[in-house]
């Protein structure tokens, strides 16, 4: 494990035809059928279009028992997810499900539900999880049927339920919830868009936080009053002579004008290989738009290069919905800044890039496409299945017409669709106005978009004056105890 870290970062990508042998772990461990030792496999590894794993496997020697689960390996996601699957094909059973400890699975028709962290993660199928039930269900079936017919024949009919759906009579709906983001559902059709699945992201709850494990700073202190009261009055009065790793700019000690033309830097991890490097960051302005803030990584131990944008200031009050018209050259050259919640959809390739895939990006309308094709092949793992004819035939016909798009020997329109109206594309007219290869539509979002961007629980007006309040009543508690 220790060169293959050297080599390829923790988690080495899952790559059959590069790394034959990814170096799993063994480790013995009991057995929690017979009770005697096992052997437990660890497999630390990425999985393409989705994250770090580390995939566990146990088989016993002595009667026979095996089992499998997953964990994610990296980060908590910042929302959890829910996906919602119409299977209505045999196709559609074979999909592969990634399923983490905090996944609650519904099957609406049936009105059944798996709760959460009543199974382990694992990677499976639909068919896989529709059997993992009935196995369930049919383990202690010869005590009930002795002990409590009428609950086993219930039980028996509910199994011959859930054994039909695998025969597709009907369409049936499967629903992923998952507080910590770290569920996924296999898209058949990639890279064109699944007409199938419906996904949406939803801001934790500050108890689905506690389940997670996460908690604010005056959360986990035993005074948590006294700490926001010292937090504010640090805010108005903090000496120089403070040594404090982030102390707040003065007013009118640093001008705007400096900060812009300065390139701040600060160490992180690398997303790759999780060593330490540095990122630079800068303030610039695209004209005709707004501030954005550029940070680009740079890591010396695996050479990793990337690049982000973040767009300064806020939410804007309507969304934007940007069309483009590539017909040639000259508009491939026009820059684009693409922000971490702005969507991609190709209408002549039917090719949909989901918000937050390529990350915030200021580029060009070629850039875009050569980085969405670039990590297509970086991750075809994920589709060349050697059984699989029909799916490498239909990657291979839309790379080739990727690659002719690319050569400006196809002509696309690209639609870019971003609810927090922060995304941008270069006009051809001096003015800043759309030119004619260029339609803007500004909307008002749903309710939908505003809750998944925390924005209808969001207090923009006179937000200080309960925290002030609160500190009042702590100094006044505290007076009334002394």
């Amino acid at each position: 494990m220790e060169t293959l870290t050297e080599q390829n970062g923790i988690f080495p990508k899952l790559n059959v035809e590069e790394e034959p042998e990814l170096g799993a772990t063994e480790v013995e461990s009991m057995c929690m059928n017979c009770h005697e030792n096992g052997i437990t496999r660890l497999l630390l590894t990425q999985i393409p279009f989705y994250k770090e794993v580390v995939i566990m496997s146990f088989s016993c020697d002595h009667c026979g028992y095996e089992n499998n689960e997953i964990q994610p390996g990296g980060e908590i996601a910042q929302k959890g997810i829910t996906i919602r699957t119409v299977i209505a094909n045999v196709r559609d059973l074979n999909r592969r499900v990634i399923k983490s400890d905090f996944s609650s699975i519904r099957i609406e028709e049936l009105d059944f539900e798996i709760p959460a962290q009543s199974q382990k993660g694992e990677v499976t199928t639909v068919e896989g999880i529709i059997d993992r039930v009935v196995r369930g269900l049919e383990q202690d079936q010869s005590v009930r049927r002795i002990q409590h017919p009428e609950a086993a024949e219930q039980i028996d009919t509910f199994i011959v339920n859930l054994q039909a759906l695998k025969d597709i009579e009907r369409p049936f709906t499967l629903t992923i919830s998952d507080i910590s983001g770290n569920s996924f559902v296999e898209n058949p059709n990639a890279p064109q868009k699944d007409p199938a699945t419906e996904i949406s992201h939803f801001q934790r709850t500050k108890e689905q936080n506690h389940l997670l494990g996460i908690f604010a700073h005056d959360e986990v202190t035993d005074e948590p009053n006294k700490v926001t009261a010292e937090c504010i009055k640090l805010e108005n009065e903090v000496p120089e002579e403070v040594n404090s790793l982030l102390k707040p700019i003065r007013e009118g000690a640093w001008p705007l004008e400096e900060l812009q033309g300065e390139v701040l830097q600060f160490q992180t991890n690398c997303p790759e290989c999780s060593a330490a490097c540095d990122t630079n960051m800068k303030v610039t302005t695209i004209p005709h738009f707004k501030e954005v803030v550029i940070m680009a990584t740079v890591c010396d131990n695996c050479g990793l290069r990337t690049n982000e944008v973040k767009p300064g200031g806020g939410i804007e009050e309507q969304g934007v919905k940007i069309e483009v018209t590539v017909r040639g050259r000259i508009d491939f050259a026009r820059d684009v800044l693409k922000s971490e919640s702005c969507s991609l959809y190709i209408r002549e390739l039917e090719c949909e890039v989901g918000a937050g895939a390529l990350g915030g990006r200021f580029t060009t309308i070629e850039g875009l496409l050569t980085a969405m094709r670039e990590q297509l092949v970086e991750s075809t793992g994920m589709f060349m299945d050697s059984n699989d004819k029909d799916t490498k035939e239909r990657m291979d016909k839309f790379f080739g017409e990727l690659d002719a798009a690319i050569g400006g020997n196809k002509q696309l329109t690209i639609v870019m669709d971003d609810p927090t109206g922060n995304s941008y594309v270069q006009s051809l007219n001096d003015d800043g106005t759309p030119d004619t290869a260029l339609r803007i539509i500004r909307y008002h979002r749903s309710y939908d978009q505003n809750e998944e961007l925390g924005l209808n629980d969001m207090k923009t007006e006179n937000y200080g004056e309960e925290q002030e309040e609160e500190v009042v009543v702590a100094d006044e508690a505290e007076k009334v105890e002394s």
